[in-house]
């Protein structure tokens, strides 16, 4: 499999630092941000890249030598949020990143399939989680033409630049389980938008990713390696989709989502956490995991994705890398048993 670090964690470093860090761990590939959520702080000459085969060839040739090459770009954000300063934003963001992954030599855009309002003139998302009365199909409906329109428009996009867009499946957004994917490939026929296998967010709805990943077989076009860990007392009291977060003051550290939203504290009793591999599933499950990644594509992009609070920048890397290696080996030798 091929290995890597989606790079949002090292943004504090410039871009060769953050190779070495990637080097250091044994891993081979950087999935780089370009957009939505976050700047794009690795890719600082992205729009000279885009005229300049000058550009692109130096921007290039800052990864060679180190063992690490671009394994995908990312650019998750909400295309389709009714705010314009937001949703536009966001989609050109999504349309620059399969223009760059062309001009780089990229096959895939991670992004989320975003979430709209739920009627025309809405100026916040309307996520529907439980449809069990009639205005919330409605809601649904009219969400589903948005989604529609912009996703087949896109896929032509990324068609004509020979770039698959893989969703990841994630809440809040109007595409996040299987049903949903398969309900979006039916409605544009898209043929180069698919999936992000991003297993964290699985773990939570109670979803079995290695299922997930046998049932969507081709559809699948890159993962994420990130685990979460259920605290069941509290989960027990208050459920997987409890809202107990806090709204941060602009005095406090927060990072801007887009326009003027911005992300909230964790709750503190939460329910479930992000945590490094390892913390939340053990090595035989990524074993089996990377097992049903491998049946869809040998050469699967797997890349860590940090964002467990209670380990540093590095560490949190360190103790992933280390269970996604043991992982990788662990299927090596079960496929090469003479080996």
């Amino acid at each position: 499999m091929k290995l890597g670090v989606y790079n949002a964690i090292l943004h504090d470093r410039p871009l060769p630092e953050a190779l070495k860090v990637i080097a250091d761990l044994g891993l081979t590939g950087i999935e780089i941000n370009t957009g939505g959520f976050l700047p794009a702080v690795h890719v600082p000459t992205m729009d000279q890249i885009l005229e300049s085969d000058a550009a692109r060839d130096d921007y290039l040739a800052l990864f060679e030598g180190t063992g690490v090459s671009i394994a995908g770009l990312n650019c998750n954000g909400n295309p389709l949020h009714p705010k314009r300063e937001i949703g536009e934003k966001h989609a050109e963001d999504i349309r620059r990143s399969i223009r760059l992954a062309h001009r780089l030599g990229q096959k895939r855009v991670v992004t989320m399939s975003g979430l709209p309002g739920g009627e025309p003139g809405a100026t916040t998302v309307n996520w529907v989680v439980n449809a069990w009365n009639s205005a919330a199909l409605d809601v649904l409906d009219y969400q589903w033409g948005v989604a529609a329109d912009f996703w087949r428009e896109t896929d032509r996009l990324a068609a004509d630049h020979d770039v698959k867009v893989a969703l990841e499946l994630h809440p809040q957004n109007i595409v996040f389980n299987t049903a949903d994917v398969y309900k979006l490939i039916e409605l544009t026929g898209a043929t180069h938008v698919g999936v992000e296998l991003d297993a964290s967010h699985l773990f939570w709805q109670q979803m079995d990713p290695v299922a997930v990943v046998r049932e969507l077989g081709p559809l699948v076009f890159q993962a994420a390696a990130k685990d979460v860990r259920v605290n069941t007392g509290n989960a027990a009291l208050y459920g997987v989709l409890d809202n107990s977060f806090r709204r941060l003051s602009p005095d406090e550290n927060r990072t801007n989502l887009g326009g003027d939203e911005w992300a909230n504290e964790w709750p503190k009793k939460s329910a479930w956490d992000f945590v490094a591999l390892g913390r939340g599933h053990d090595t035989a499950f990524w074993t089996e995991f990377l097992r049903a990644l491998h049946e869809v594509d040998p050469d699967m992009l797997v890349n860590i994705e940090h964002e467990d609070v209670s380990l540093g920048r590095i560490e949190g890397l360190q103790v992933a890398a280390q269970v996604l290696l043991d992982a990788d080996a662990a299927l090596s030798a079960s496929l090469n048993p003479t080996a």
